[in-house]
């Protein structure tokens, strides 16, 4: 349905969700919309993280917007430059730079109870009235820094991943990792030739599921430009999509058998690839598979093995002048000291004020923890969505595909507003309970909820996470129930 009378919209971000945003209100016959985005270019997170190794664990074929199919991706698994890149061609190729504003943050969203619309408030101390919001910030871009004893002291070069400094040496130096999720490994497997010693220090080993990486040749890129139905066969083929199934019944059914046969898939990796004794034991983790974010490398165990790498399972006591020293005494003389320690993923648009309906303010409607109804959207809040907001599926698969599902849902609840049928639309706080009630439910009994630290939880050790199935969460985007919705 192309908007009758176009509103205006706000897009805050200008990564895989907010381009995703702007393609969509242009296919709606809307071009009265703004991207503000607080980074210097497109991207998001594939910006902000440019680390030796940086890939998606997702297919590159898979990782695309169903409406641009890309028959140049190098490799299965695609590195984080040319997904960056990727990014920068649909930008451009469908306009969005007279749209956006870059080096723009959103500093304040207050909604206005009679004229029912949004005031936006930018760094640069000008303003946007927007009658709707759509909240494309992301999840992970406010790195996460450890709390460690002395960190001030070092005298090396240290910083965290996501702040990666270009001009670091690395080539025969000694190198410290902090952290062992994707990005610990992802910078281990980079490092582990090029580092005269590198040390990762883990707090937990991880499981590591044993992907497959491999290059298209020239001539299969040519085929792919030439039939675009074999990108299909890729994208929605049954060998990636019976992977997410395997993958999300294990997550809501922890002792069904599709999560034992991921388990036993993890745990031969580990048996047949590492041969000491003692360093397989060092990464032999102790929760089950899945309770963290599953690691997809097809290297790790290899690099990790070479004489040059030392896991380190210790505690750090504190960050000395030279290195790290372990709570037993111990020391590791370092030159560069890596922060792989993730970020705050509570944050998703803070810190950003957000105040609505009667002046209710988001910190407060998110004392408890972030949520969102179907993860979109929030009572009081009215005509402001999110893609890939809280409570939204995570896991081992695309979030583009997640984002294109939600927008299908957003766009219908546009539709109410465009054709002038409500002035306001937010879900009423009946359905919103009622809907967190079911969730935390639920939530508590997947893997995520199974007795490990992970950022998939809350403060309280509640799974933020969709806790039921993919095919669920396809149905329910299909189409709004709009008598949970708060309609005036």
């Amino acid at each position: 349905m192309l908007d009758k009378s176009p509103l205006r919209v706000v897009v805050i971000g200008a990564g895989m969700a907010g381009i995703l945003a702007g393609v969509r209100l242009l296919e709606r016959g809307n071009s009265n919309f703004a991207i503000y985005e607080k980074g210097h270019g497109v991207g998001g997170t594939w910006r902000e993280n440019r680390y030796p190794g940086l890939t998606c664990d997702v297919p590159a074929h898979a990782y695309t917007y169903s409406f641009a199919p890309n028959p140049e991706w190098s490799a299965f698994y695609a590195g984080g430059r040319e997904i960056e890149a990727y990014f920068q061609k649909v930008f451009d190729d469908h306009g969005l730079g007279e749209y956006t504003r870059f080096d723009t943050e959103v500093t304040g969203c207050e909604y206005d109870d009679d004229t029912h619309k949004w005031t936006v408030t930018l760094s640069d101390g000008t303003t946007d009235i927007a009658d709707v919001v759509i909240a494309a910030s992301g999840v992970l871009h406010h790195p996460n820094y450890p709390e460690i004893e002395g960190m001030d002291s070092f005298e090396g070069r240290m910083f965290h991943t996501a702040r990666w400094e270009d001009d670091v040496e690395l080539d025969g130096k000694r190198v410290g990792v902090i952290g062992n999720g994707s990005t610990g490994i992802q910078l281990v497997t980079a490092l582990a030739d090029r580092a005269e010693t590198l040390v990762q220090f883990q707090r937990s080993p991880q499981w590591i599921f044993p992907g497959e990486q491999f290059e298209y040749p020239e001539e299969q890129k040519a085929a792919f430009r030439e039939n675009l139905d074999l990108i299909d066969q890729i994208r929605f083929g049954d060998e990636y999509w019976d992977g997410i199934r395997r993958f999300n019944k294990a997550l809501v059914d922890t002792e069904g058998p599709e999560m034992k046969a991921i388990e036993q898939i993890c745990l031969d990796n580990l048996e047949n690839s590492v041969s000491d004794p003692e360093l397989k034991e060092k990464l032999r983790p102790d929760y089950r598979a899945g309770c963290k974010r599953l690691i997809y490398s097809w290297c790790y165990y290899d690099k990790v093995q070479q004489p040059s790498v030392v896991v380190e399972r210790r505690g750090i006591d504190r960050i000395i002048p030279t290195g790290v020293r372990m709570d037993d005494g111990s020391e590791h003389e370092l030159d560069v000291l890596l922060l792989a320690t993730g970020f705050e993923a509570d944050r998703f648009i803070r810190p950003t004020t957000v105040t609505g309906r009667g002046g209710v303010d988001l910190d407060d409607a998110w004392a408890k923890r972030p949520t969102a109804f179907m993860a979109i959207s929030i009572p009081d809040f009215p005509n402001f969505f999110m893609l890939n907001g809280p409570t939204g599926p995570v896991g081992n698969f695309s979030l583009i595909d997640i984002a294109e599902k939600q927008w299908v849902y957003i766009a219908q609840l546009m539709d109410k507003l465009a054709a002038g049928e409500a002035q306001e639309i937010s879900p009423s706080h009946e359905a919103m309970a009622d809907y967190e009630e079911r969730r935390i439910a639920a939530a508590k009994n997947t893997i995520f909820g199974t007795g490990c630290n992970s950022w998939y939880l809350d403060d309280e050790g509640v799974p933020s996470s969709w806790p039921w199935s993919y095919e669920a969460f396809d149905e329910a985007m299909a189409e709004p129930e709009l008598e949970k919705f708060d309609i005036r």
